[in-house]
C-alpha cells in the first residue's frame, strides 16, 4: 500500500508542469524583492508629490546639478522628552549610462528637549559634489558630523543666492504636513540597508559598485526610483 501511494505521488510530481515550478521560484523571488520595491515606490511618490508643488519644489537648477539624490519616505520622529527618528530609502546616483540603480539605506537619529508625540516626515537628500559622495559610499555617515549638510533652497529662492554652489557637500530638505522646505537635517545616521540589498543585489555588493561604476542591474520592480528622477532631469548622464 504504502508503495502504490509513493508511485503515485511521484507520477504526479513528473506531471506538473516545469513553467508551473518556474512560477513557484518566481514567486519566492517577488517575495524576496517585496519590500526593496516598495521602498522605492514609495521614494518616487515622495520625489513626484514634491516637484509637483507649485513654487515650493526642488528648483530645477539644483536638482540637475545634484551628483545623487537620496530620498527617505515616511520618516517617523516622534517620544516623551527623549525623541528619535528611524527610516528607509533609497538613493541613485549619475554614471555614464544614466541614473544608477537604486542603493537602499537607513536613517537613524535621536534627540533631547521638550517634545511629545510623534509625526511622520519626507527627507530629500542632494549630494552635490564628490566629497558628499564619498561618505555615501561608506557603510554609515553622521550628517553635520562627518558630512556637512545645509538647508537647501526651495523654489523660487534658488534665483537670488549662489550659497549652494559653493562649499555645500549635502543639501537636505524636509516635508512634513504638507508643508516642504530647506532643513538643516543633523544629529542623524545614513547607512546602507544591508537586507534589502542582499534581497536585490547577492552577498558581497558594495554602494560603489552600484551608484558610481554600473557594475549591477536592478530588477525593473525596483527601479521606480531612478525612473522617476529622469523624470524631472532626462538621462542624467555623467560626462567625467
Amino acid at each position: 500500500m504504502a508503495r502504490r501511494v509513493f508511485n503515485f505521488l511521484i507520477a504526479a510530481l513528473c506531471l506538473i508542469p516545469a513553467t508551473a515550478l518556474l512560477s513557484f521560484s518566481q514567486d519566492k523571488v517577488s517575495g524576496k524583492l517585496k519590500d526593496a520595491a516598495h521602498e522605492s515606490e514609495k521614494a518616487a511618490e515622495a520625489l513626484r508629490e514634491i516637484m509637483n508643488t507649485p513654487d515650493k519644489a526642488i528648483p530645477n537648477d539644483i536638482l540637475a546639478s545634484a551628483e545623487c539624490v537620496a530620498v527617505f519616505p515616511s520618516t517617523i520622529k516622534g517620544g516623551f522628552i527623549i525623541g528619535a527618528q528611524k527610516g528607509e530609502g533609497v538613493v541613485s546616483c549619475r554614471t555614464p549610462a544614466g541614473w544608477s540603480a537604486p542603493v537602499f539605506l537607513d536613517l537613524t537619529g535621536g534627540s533631547v528637549g521638550a517634545q511629545i508625540g510623534g509625526q511622520s516626515t519626507d527627507y530629500v537628500l542632494l549630494f552635490m559634489n564628490r566629497s558628499g559622495v564619498d561618505h555615501l559610499l561608506s557603510n554609515k555617515f553622521s550628517l553635520g558630523g562627518e558630512a556637512s549638510v545645509a538647508a537647501g533652497p526651495v523654489g523660487r529662492e534658488a534665483g537670488a543666492s549662489t550659497d549652494w554652489k559653493l562649499n555645500a557637500q549635502i543639501l537636505s530638505y524636509s516635508r512634513s504636513k504638507g508643508l516642504f522646505a530647506g532643513v538643516e537635517l543633523k544629529g542623524v545616521s545614513i547607512s546602507t540597508d544591508g537586507s534589502d540589498m542582499k534581497d536585490v543585489y547577492g552577498e558581497g555588493v558594495n554602494s560603489r559598485e552600484i551608484l558610481l561604476e554600473g557594475k549591477r542591474t536592478a530588477p525593473e520592480v525596483v527601479r521606480a526610483f531612478p525612473r522617476e528622477l529622469e523624470r524631472y532631469t532626462g538621462h542624467a548622464t555623467k560626462t567625467n
